[in-house]
C-alpha cells in the first residue's frame, strides 16, 4: 500500500515522505529540501495508516459464488482489471442458465444505476457523472461512476461490480453474519470459488445540512451451491432534522412493511449495530435498514425486496437534498461537516465488510475507495459544547433512537 517511497538512493517511510515540515536530507550531490506539501496530503497520510490497519484486520465482507460453469476459477488481485470503452450488454454472459439469478441481479442493478444517477444529476443540476467500465481476466467486471465537483454534490459514486473469484475459507466465514458454514463441499485450506454481483453507492453533498447517504444490495453465491442476499440503506446527517428522518426511515418501513411487518424493526436494529464505530462509542450515523445471509425464504422473494429497496432509493433521499441544498451556513458548520466526514472515513477503513472484501479479494482499488468523501477533517479530542446543535446530534449518534 505503499508504506515506503524511494527518493534518491534512500527508501523512507510513508510517514516521513508525507510530513508538513520541511524535510532535509542530503544525496550524493548537493544539499536539498523538498517543499511544503500542501495539508490535503495530510489527510491521505492518515488514510494510508487506516488503510493499512484494515487490511490487517481480517474483517470479511460479502462473499459470493463463483458459478460451477465459470470457464476460469483464478486467483484475482488489484491489477486485473482491464479498462474497456463500454461495458458488454451482461458481465455474466455465458456463466449463467438464460434468466438466471445472477443474470437478473445484475441486470436489476444495472438499471437501477441508471434511474438514480439520472435523478442525483438532475438534483445536482450542473455535474454529470463520469463512467468507467472495465473487466477481468477471470470473468466479470464493473461500471463505476463518480460525480465531482458538482453544486449540490461534492462527490457522489455508483458502482456496479460483478466478481468471480476464490478466496480463503477464514475469509469466506468472516463475511457471513451468523457465522453459517458457506464453504460446503470444500476440502480444509481450500480456496473457496465465489459469485457476487451488486451495486453500491455514496452521496457526499457540499451544504453541512444535506445529510450523506449510503447504500449497497448484493447478491451472493459459491460453487457448493449456498446463495444469500444482503444489502441495506442508511443516511448520515452532520446535524439533527427528526422530519428528515422521519421521511427517509419512514419510506423503507413502508416498504418493509409489504414484506414482512418484522423486517423494518429488525433491519434498523441490525444498521444501528453494524454501523457503529468502537472506538469511538458511536454510530457513524442515522441508520436506515441493513441485512445479510438473507436465505430463509423463496428465492424470489428476496429478489423482489432487493428490487423494492433500490427503487425506494431515490424517493427516500432526494427530497431531503433538495430541501436542504441551498441552506446558508457558516464555517464552523462546515468544519463540523468535516469531522463528521472524518467519522465516516474511520468506520469505512476499519470496519466496513465491504470494503475489507474488495481489499481481500483483489477488488478494483478506484471503486472500493469511491466511498471516501474527497475531504475530512479530524480535531485533536474535539469535543462538542453542550447545547449546540453539535452536541445534540452527537448524542443521537452515541445512543441510537426510535424515529417513527
Amino acid at each position: 500500500f505503499g508504506l515506503f517511497v524511494r527518493r534518491g538512493k534512500h527508501l523512507l517511510p510513508l510517514a516521513a515522505h508525507l510530513s508538513p515540515r520541511r524535510i532535509e536530507e542530503r544525496d550524493a550531490g548537493p544539499r536539498r529540501v523538498t517543499p511544503r506539501l500542501p495539508r490535503a496530503i495530510m489527510m491521505y497520510r492518515t488514510l494510508s495508516v487506516l488503510l493499512c490497519a484494515a487490511a490487517a484486520q481480517g474483517f470479511g465482507s460479502r462473499p459470493a459464488r463463483l458459478a460451477s460453469k465459470a470457464p476460469m476459477r483464478m486467483s484475482i488481485g488489484w491489477n486485473s482489471h482491464e479498462a474497456i470503452n463500454q461495458a458488454p450488454p451482461s458481465l455474466v454472459k455465458g456463466t449463467d442458465e438464460e434468466g438466471g439469478m445472477r443474470q437478473r441481479f445484475e441486470k436489476l442493478c444495472r438499471e437501477a444505476q441508471d434511474s438514480i444517477c439520472k435523478a442525483i444529476e438532475e438534483v445536482d443540476g450542473e455535474a454529470k457523472f463520469t463512467e468507467d467500465a472495465w473487466v477481468r481476466e477471470s470473468g466479470g467486471g464493473g461500471i463505476s461512476r463518480v460525480l465531482r465537483k458538482g453544486k449540490v454534490f461534492e462527490k457522489a459514486g455508483c458502482n456496479l461490480s460483478v466478481v468471480y473469484g476464490t478466496m480463503p475459507q477464514e475469509a469466506l466465514a468472516a463475511a457471513t453474519e451468523r457465522g453459517v458454514d458457506r464453504a460446503k463441499g470444500m476440502k480444509p485450506g481450500e480456496r473457496v470459488p465465489f459469485f457476487a454481483c451488486g451495486l453500491s453507492s455514496v452521496m457526499h453533498p457540499r451544504n453541512p445540512f444535506a445529510p450523506t447517504m449510503h447504500f449497497n444490495y448484493r447478491y451472493f453465491e459459491t460453487d457448493g451451491g449456498v446463495w444469500w442476499f444482503g444489502g441495506g440503506t442508511d443516511i448520515t446527517p452532520s446535524y439533527l432534522n427528526e422530519d428528515d428522518m422521519k421521511h427517509f426511515h419512514g419510506t423503507y418501513k413502508d416498504v418493509c412493511d409489504k414484506h414482512d411487518p418484522e423486517y423494518y424493526q429488525k433491519f434498523k436494529k441490525w444498521a444501528d449495530e453494524y454501523f457503529y464505530i468502537p472506538h469511538r462509542n458511536e454510530t457513524r450515523g442515522l441508520g436506515g435498514i441493513f441485512f445479510d445471509d438473507q436465505n430463509d425464504r423463496d428465492q424470489e422473494k428476496h429478489f423482489a425486496f432487493s428490487k423494492d429497496c433500490l427503487a425506494a432509493v431515490v424517493p427516500a433521499y432526494a427530497p431531503i437534498v433538495e430541501a436542504h441544498k441551498d441552506d446558508e451556513y457558516t464555517q464552523q458548520n462546515k468544519e463540523w461537516q468535516q469531522m463528521r466526514r472524518g467519522r465516516y472515513v474511520e468506520f469505512n477503513l476499519v470496519y466496513d465488510r465491504g470494503t475489507v472484501f474488495g481489499l481481500k479479494t483483489g477488488g478494483r482499488i478506484e471503486s472500493i475507495l469511491m466511498s471516501l468523501p474527497e475531504t475530512a477533517q479530524w480535531e485533536y479530542n474535539f469535543k462538542p459544547e453542550e447545547g449546540t446543535p453539535e452536541a445534540e446530534i452527537t448524542k443521537v449518534f452515541q445512543t441510537p433512537r426510535d424515529w417513527l
